[in-house]
């Protein structure tokens, strides 16, 4: 059952890339371009490491982050990021692209999907803003040739923006299940606001490898940074040089018929256009979007954050005037959504209300709040109480797969944004004001990042332990194809699997699988009970391990 919901996401998920000569015509028109040809699209390549267009540069630090800027109106911003980031593109697009058609290798499903595409996407061109589509176009230009067989370029990065989207309505095709907390007043050693946040978007390693902080200093609108990848325009999260913070979690969500307006691209408007709380919750509320979210925003000039909670038919707040903390998960928390079964199905059922807990109980305990304990918090791999999960289990805050964690301060206009492995890496600080400040005197072919303020990376990624920890995600990868596949493999790899990270449920749980399917029904119930055992994710996995149980045992 578990591999056929796999493949139907899959299959849906490819609606989103496919393309066929009955696509809606209206999707191919393109945005208003005129002026175009004015635009300076030549860069000049310093070293592999520094680009530049006029004052656009894009550098990458000493800590593998690429720092962009950019600057102009809509269509010179995008083909300006596109020329500069051109292979960063190309890397997240080949990453992307091969993910998914390693999901669907079928020609079959290939030529069926393409035949849909047209209708899923006939309308997302009527939910996304002007200035938003001429920012693509102008990327677009620049994306990789080879999968203009699946989409226009246009059209496929369209497509692309409603990714996170699609990603986690289809909740086993990728994992998304991001944590954040803003604290304020007496939890903060100032007083001041301060918000930290996993995002735990998972695309692939590859996906993860060439993160990017970009500076956009827009001619209309806010001047903002966002932590990002090459040929992303949307926020996921970021914060503008009015203190204004935004960052997104995903929410329960049913599997879309219709594509609107990709959230990422929601968060990008109220990034760039909203000075405060009050005008964050306007735009969101005129958007239509096609998935659950829930947006938090941080208000330096309120000194609170608060939390949209935005979804196909329904919209809430949510607010803790008593409070001088927010958490988020993945649920919804206002009394807009009290009564949506598929919210309290998401409490119940995932590993959502697990991490708010986990979250909430770290907040407590760390009085006096400041980045670097905030970014402890984001690193923080067990469970309630301090239980061991196993490493890499959704459960924890730190589930060693977020493509980033990031920490604001956004009175003081800065921000830490984290280096790889996932949120392990140094904390890279940044302060808004001076970035901009350097940047606009143009020639800056040097990092703005704050050596003096950057927090050191973890000292678990030094550890044998952590080495195990990629050993497994290695095998486990291996082994989990191998039984796919129904190939032979080595017990003594079973064996190696489990001592690598000998307290996480899945490990024994994989072992059962094999043995189920080699029909040693008496191991694979030893192995499914020992799984049992540990901290098992979700209902559903609890769920699976008790059937198999029991249909091994009619198996003897």
């Amino acid at each position: 059952m578990k591999l056929y919901i796999i493949r139907l996401g899959a299959v849906l998920f490819m609606i989103l890339l496919q393309v066929s000569c009955g696509i809606n015509r209206s999707m191919q028109k393109i945005p208003d371009i005129s002026g175009i040809e004015k635009i300076d699209t030549l860069r000049t390549k310093h070293n592999d490491s520094l680009y530049s267009i006029g004052k656009n540069t894009l550098l990458k630090n000493k800590y593998g982050i690429w720092e962009l800027y950019l600057e102009g109106d809509a269509l010179e911003r995008g083909i300006v990021n596109g020329s500069l980031t051109r292979e960063l593109m190309h890397k997240q697009e080949s990453a992307f692209m091969t993910k998914i058609e390693t999901l669907v290798p079928s020609v079959g499903y290939q030529n069926f999907l393409s035949k849909m595409i047209g209708w899923f996407n006939r309308k997302i061109y009527l939910y996304v803003p002007e200035e938003y589509k001429k920012e693509i176009y102008g990327v677009s230009r620049f994306a990789l040739p080879k999968y203009d067989s699946f989409a226009p370029a246009y059209v496929r990065m369209l497509y692309l923006h409603g990714a996170h989207d699609i990603g986690h309505a289809l909740q086993d095709l990728m994992l998304v299940g991001c944590t954040s907390f803003a604290a304020w007043d007496l939890k903060t050693e100032d007083g001041k606001l301060l918000v930290g946040r996993n995002f735990d978007f998972y695309a692939g390693d590859e996906f993860a490898e060439e993160k990017m902080v970009a500076f956009v200093n827009p001619t209309e609108g806010h001047k903002f940074m966002m932590y990002t990848w090459g040929g992303m325009i949307g926020v996921v999260s970021g914060m503008n040089d009015k203190g204004l913070t935004v960052t997104i979690n995903a929410g329960k969500s049913m599997i879309p018929l219709i594509a609107k307006t990709p959230i990422s691209l929601v968060a990008r408007e109220i990034l760039q256009y909203a000075e405060n709380t009050e005008e964050a919750i306007a735009i969101a509320r005129k958007r239509e979007v096609f998935v659950s979210e829930s947006i938090m925003i941080g208000s330096a000039a309120e000194n609170k954050a608060i939390l949209i909670e935005v979804s196909p038919n329904n919209f809430g707040v949510y607010e803790v005037p008593n409070s001088d903390q927010l958490i988020c998960s993945n649920h919804f928390q206002s009394e807009a959504y009290q009564d949506d079964r598929r919210n309290s199905e998401a409490i119940l059922e995932s590993h959502s209300q697990y991490r708010y807990d986990r979250m909430k109980e770290l907040v407590a305990t760390n009085n006096s709040l400041d980045p670097k304990k905030a970014a402890s918090i984001l690193r923080n791999k067990e469970g309630l109480k301090g239980v061991d999960l196993g490493l890499g289990n959704e459960k924890a805050i730190n589930q060693l797969l977020a493509h980033h964690g990031i920490i604001f301060k956004p009175e003081e206009r800065k921000v830490w944004v984290s280096a790889n492995p996932y949120q392990l890496g140094a904390f890279i600080a940044y302060d808004l004001e001076e970035a901009f400040e350097i940047f606009e005197k143009g020639s800056n072919y040097k990092s703005v990042l704050n050596a003096s303020e950057t927090i050191p990376a973890d000292d678990f990624i030094y550890t044998k332990k952590f080495k195990d920890y990629e050993d497994f995600r290695v095998l486990y990868k291996k082994l989990h194809q191998q039984i796919t596949d129904e190939e032979p493999i080595k017990t003594e790899d079973l064996d190696s699997l489990i001592q690598l990270n000998i307290n996480y449920w899945k490990t024994y749980a994989l072992a059962g699988e094999y043995y189920f399917q080699k029909k040693e029904f008496k191991k694979a119930i030893i192995y499914f009970k020992q799984a049992k055992r540990r901290e098992v994710t979700t209902l559903p996995d609890l769920d699976y391990l008790d059937k198999m149980i029991a249909k091994s045992y009619r198996k003897l």
